[in-house]
Formats: C-alpha cells, structure tokens, sequence
C-alpha cells in the first residue's frame, strides 16, 4: 500500500479497502479518518464566520480558531498514515528469524520498539482529537449561528474518534514490558477520556442553545 496515495484515494476506496480483508486501513486509521471529519467540520464553520460583518468583532478570534483547526487536520491526515506504516513495522518484527538465542532477543527487543511506537501512534491521533474538541468548544458560543449544528456534529465526532483511537492502545499496552511505560499512558487515557467528555457535553449545549 503506497502511504503516499492514500489521501489521493476516492471515498468509496477507502471504504472499501477498509471493508476488505485488508487489515489496514484499520481501527486507528479510520479514527484518524474520522477525527479529521470532525476538524474539517470546525474548519468549515470558522470559515463561514470569517468575513460577515455580523461577527466582525469575534473574527480575530475565530481566525486563530481556524488556523489551529487546519494544523490539527493535517496532523490527523498524517495520523492516519503513519497507523497504516506502524503495523507494516509490527508485521515485519514479526517475520524475523527466531532460531537462536541472540535472534530471539533481538526479536524481542525489535517487538518492545514497535510496540511502544504502535502505541504511541493512536495516542497521538486521540490527542489531536482531544485538541479538535477543543477548538469546537471555543467556536461553539461565537461561530455562524447558520451553521453552529456542524460544531456539534465536530464534538461528537472527534470525543468518539479519539475514544475509537484509545482502543488501539489499549490492545498494544498490554503486551509492553514497561511498566512505567504503561501507567503514564493509562494516566493519558483517563485523563482524555474524563475531560473530552465533559467538553463534548459542554459544546453540544452551547450548540443547542443556539439552534
């Protein structure tokens, strides 16, 4: 699969690529995916406020909002592939020779590595997810009124997106030696989990009171 393409694929290829046998793109990937959704959909309405003299005042705000939201979604793209290269590394770890003792060890070390960085991959995208969150709680009270419901769906979509990109970890955590390694990221994901719930909560009610 050429990563390289990958953005330059239809809908309907992605789609069905994803439905396929594939098993990539996977669940981290298509968290990306729809973590990017959510940004483009703060993008959107930031730029639907940009320029109408009806929020004019709040426009130096939204522009910042807007130049924030853009460099999460292309973080996102970039997510999405490299969940993609991560399990081609694990795939290739664990095709290596284990005939001797010193294979066996270096295996076992190769595997810690790309485990660690498999890991650390739908961290990120849940992360950036967290941080679309954020931003659709920002433009939620001042962006287009006209268009305010999109934020919403941008709340929804990313505190799923992030929540999907978490169980990515959680399937690799296990298996990490590291215990330290393990107890930060769970720290991570308690956090993320406690605080994008309550910004989702706290978007979608600004959003519905402005419907």
């Amino acid at each position: 699969m050429d990563l390289n393409q990958i953005w330059q694929w239809t809908t309907e290829e992605f789609l069905t690529v994803s439905a396929s046998s594939s098993p990539t793109p996977g669940g981290g990937s298509v968290s990306a995916y729809v973590g990017a959704l959510a940004a483009s959909m703060t993008c959107m309405v930031a730029n639907l406020t940009i320029g109408k003299e009806k929020y004019k005042e709040v426009e130096p705000k939204v522009k910042e909002i807007l130049v924030q939201a853009e460099m999460v979604l292309d973080l996102l793209k970039k997510g999405l592939s490299q969940d993609i290269a991560e399990f081609s590394n694990f795939m290739a770890v664990l095709k290596l020779p284990k005939g001797t003792e010193e294979e066996k060890v270096m295996r076992a070390n190769k595997l810690q590595e790309v485990l660690v960085s498999a890991t650390n991959t739908p961290l990120g995208i849940a992360q950036n997810c967290f941080k679309v969150l954020q931003l659709a709680q920002e433009l939620a009270p001042i962006g287009n009124k006209g268009a305010i419901s999109d934020v919403g769906v941008a709340a929804y979509l990313a505190e799923n997106a992030l929540k999907s990109a978490m169980l990515s970890v959680d399937i690799n955590l296990p298996q990490i030696k590291d215990q330290e390694y393990q107890e930060r990221v769970k720290a991570e994901r308690t956090r993320l989990f406690e605080q994008a719930a309550a910004i989702c909560a706290e978007t979608v009610a600004v959003v519905q009171s402005r419907l």
